[in-house]
C-alpha cells in the first residue's frame, strides 16, 4: 500500500511539473453585440444601445481574466465590442483579417497567450473550428450576440467550450 500511495505521488508531482512547464494558450471567441439594422446599406454600422450594454456586459464578464492580447475585425461594431473590455485591460485592440483565420503568424503570436478575439456571426465559429482542428460548431445566427467560445491548448490537449451568456 506504501509502494502504491509513493508511486501516486510521484506521478502526481510530475505531472504538476509537466503542467508548469506547459505553454497554454487560451482564447476566447464572441461575436460583435447588437448592430444597427435601420440602413440595410451600411456594411459597417454602429452598435445599438442594447449592443453598447452587451459590450459591456462582456467586460464584467471578463473582468477576471487577464488577457495578453484583444483582437477585433476593423468594422465599428466588433471595435465597440471589444472597447469596454480592451479599455479596462488597458490593452490596445489589435486587428485581424476574417479572411486568414488562425494564420501561421497569429498562432505564434498568441502562443503561450490569453486572448479575446471579437469576430462576426459567419466567422467565429469558422475561427474556433479551425483552432480546434474539427468541424464542430455550425455558422450561428445573425440574431446571436451571446454565444462565448472558450478553447484552450496545452501541448497536444485541446478543450473546449461553448456557453451562452444572455444580457
Amino acid at each position: 500500500m506504501q509502494k502504491l500511495i509513493f508511486v501516486f505521488l510521484i506521478l502526481t508531482c510530475t505531472l504538476k511539473l509537466q503542467a508548469q512547464n506547459s505553454e497554454i494558450t487560451t482564447y476566447y471567441f464572441i461575436r460583435h453585440a447588437e448592430k444597427v439594422r435601420t440602413d440595410k446599406t451600411d456594411s459597417d454600422p454602429n452598435l445599438t444601445e442594447k449592443g453598447i450594454s452587451r459590450a459591456q456586459n462582456w467586460s464584467t464578464v471578463f473582468g477576471n481574466i487577464d488577457f495578453d492580447i484583444i483582437y477585433s475585425t476593423n468594422y465599428k461594431r466588433t471595435i465597440q465590442t471589444a472597447e469596454p473590455t480592451a479599455s479596462s485591460k488597458r490593452l490596445n485592440i489589435q486587428f485581424y483579417n476574417p479572411k486568414d483565420l488562425f494564420s501561421k503568424a497569429f498562432q505564434l503570436q498568441t502562443k503561450g497567450k490569453t486572448v479575446l478575439v471579437v469576430g462576426h456571426s459567419n466567422s467565429t465559429p469558422i475561427f474556433v473550428n479551425k483552432v480546434i482542428g474539427s468541424d464542430k460548431y455550425a455558422q450561428i445566427s445573425d440574431t446571436n450576440n451571446s454565444n462565448l467560445y472558450i478553447v484552450s491548448l496545452t501541448d497536444n490537449v485541446i478543450n473546449d467550450i461553448l456557453l451562452k451568456i444572455e444580457h
